[in-house]
């Protein structure tokens, strides 16, 4: 989906995650380094916990957050600054017309059901994305024409057309390499090949993932991995200045940083992420069919005072679906800037100012509390809002996400170069505009600098048509002691990735 759904982002909705150290031999916290022997354990918790564990059928950044890269790998993955790199695949080629890619795979991968991982294995999860998954970013993998194993370790993918995008949607959730006897029990037991192997699922308490003795690759530190989620970020950081944890991953009330920013026990990080916070329309609604109204709702908020309040200032104003970290982006915050009076004669003039909207809303920190501030401004020029609150994720991706049964919600969207996934007629958005949708299409078929000159004028279509307004773009902000290293700066992929977490 991408929503925070916020890494929280998960930041679908915003996700924040918490690293807890846990002591080396039995209870109480470990503060010290490792010792030889010693069982390292790592708790991690969330704001958002997954609805289920099975991303082929069921939307939401949580999962991938918790799985990808941990215990599912792919092909290729992203590295913190974006770029594509060597995971299953260890090189790969593309032909002169770019629609052949052949891949070299490791030779010594196994599941964690014992079975090796082949090339035969990674025909059947690209087949199985086009075949059997049920999510909204399956079409992503609709450009294949077809996959073969030459060899155990060689794969062959033939592309209907030239996709600049495909490649890059290998790095996130579809591109993960599945067992062929390992896919029965997806949304309670995954098999993959990671550094972690599943544990045990506490519904609404947390995930426990054990380290994968048997992976291929480097071996991670912690022994142990304990995804833990909170729904309250005050108890998220008292947690920590008690001692309970040890790192908060994505800090949920910015506001409180002043308690950690000055404490010699504690690192601050403060980095960017791709968690889009979006004011979205359901633009299947009569009332959205009207550019005016759109329009007069953007020119409604004051995108500054609205970061101030609920967000204490910390982010970025950005005013499109385009993230500082991707290669077209323009900073488009002034296309909409705030106007009341502006506002005021677009919605008098469209007639909709006596139509009540629904502000539909998941039960994320940061969506209650900037909701309250997009309502009282939208009042301000003649709008009347109507807010109700939805349980996070299941209420409302089955609400607003599945069903669309909605006028507008605040969520953040955290999957990495989604505009074309999110405002297209099939997703909740209902954003249906085939100039769009030529734009898109260009961009993904031309050389790189198509690609970029295009994705530009995408990202301003929408922003200059009102497709939805962007209320900020989600900073990544870590706190944590200061003996845990490898903690993310940036938080631009679709996972967080446990493997390079230590303690010094």
């Amino acid at each position: 989906m991408n929503t925070y759904l916020t890494r929280a982002v998960a930041l679908a909705g915003s996700a924040a995650l918490l690293l807890v150290a846990a002591c080396s031999a039995g209870s109480g916290t470990s503060t010290g380094g490792s010792s030889a022997g010693a069982e390292q354990k790592l708790a991690i918790g969330l704001v958002a916990e997954p609805a289920s564990l099975d991303f082929t059928t069921t939307d939401g950044a949580a999962i991938p957050q918790a799985l990808l890269t941990n215990v599912y790998e792919g092909l290729v993955k992203q590295d913190e600054s974006g770029k594509i790199v060597a995971d299953l695949a260890k090189s790969w080629t593309v032909s002169p017309d770019r629609k052949t890619y052949k891949f070299e795979l490791v030779d010594n991968a196994k599941f964690t059901n014992g079975a090796a991982f082949t090339a035969a294995d990674a025909v059947f999860s690209i087949n199985r994305v086009k075949s059997a998954w049920t999510t909204s970013l399956k079409a992503a993998m609709d450009v294949v024409q077809d996959a073969k194993a030459v060899s155990p370790t060689q794969l062959e993918v033939t592309l209907s057309k030239p996709s600049n995008d495909w490649l890059f949607r290998m790095t996130t959730r579809i591109g993960a390499m599945f067992s062929q006897t390992g896919i029965d029990k997806l949304a309670t037991d995954p098999v993959g090949t990671g550094p972690y192997k599943f544990g045990s699922w506490k519904r609404g308490d947390s995930i426990v993932l054990q380290r994968n003795d048997a992976y291929w690759g480097t071996k991670p530190f912690f022994n142990q991995v304990t995804l833990k989620y909170f729904k309250d970020p005050t108890a998220l950081n008292n947690a920590l200045l008690t001692g309970t944890i040890n790192v908060i991953g994505t800090v949920q009330a910015p506001e409180a940083l002043s308690q950690f920013s000055g404490n010699a026990k504690y690192q601050v990080i403060e980095g960017t992420t791709n968690g889009e916070v979006l004011l979205s329309f359901n633009n299947s609604r009569p009332v959205f069919k009207d550019t005016r109204v759109r329009q007069a709702i953007r020119s409604a908020i004051d995108h500054k005072a609205l970061l101030d309040t609920c967000f204490a200032g910390r982010g970025k104003l950005i005013g499109s679906m385009v993230p500082p970290t991707d290669p077209w982006y323009e900073d488009l915050s002034q296309v909409a800037p705030y106007d009341a009076t502006k506002a005021k004669g677009l919605l008098q003039a469209s007639g909709a100012g006596g139509t009540t909207l629904r502000l539909r809303l998941p039960t994320l920190p940061y969506a209650t509390s900037c909701g309250q501030v997009v309502k009282s401004q939208l009042e301000q020029v003649g709008f009347k809002v109507q807010i109700d609150q939805l349980e996070f994720p299941a209420a409302w991706l089955t609400s607003v996400f599945k069903n669309a049964d909605y006028d507008m919600s605040i969520i953040s969207h955290v999957e990495p170069r989604d505009l074309g996934a999110v405002f297209s007629p099939k997703y909740y958005t209902r954003y249906d505009d085939p100039t769009l949708q030529q734009e898109l299409a260009a961009a993904d078929a031309g050389d790189e600098a198509t690609q970029v000159t295009e994705m530009k004028k995408a990202a301003r279509r929408i922003s200059e048509q009102a497709a939805a307004d962007w209320l900020f773009l989600l900073p990544n902000l870590v706190v944590a002691d200061k003996n845990i290293t490898g903690l993310p700066v940036n938080a631009i992929a679709e996972s967080f990735d446990l493997s390079k977490l230590a303690r010094s």
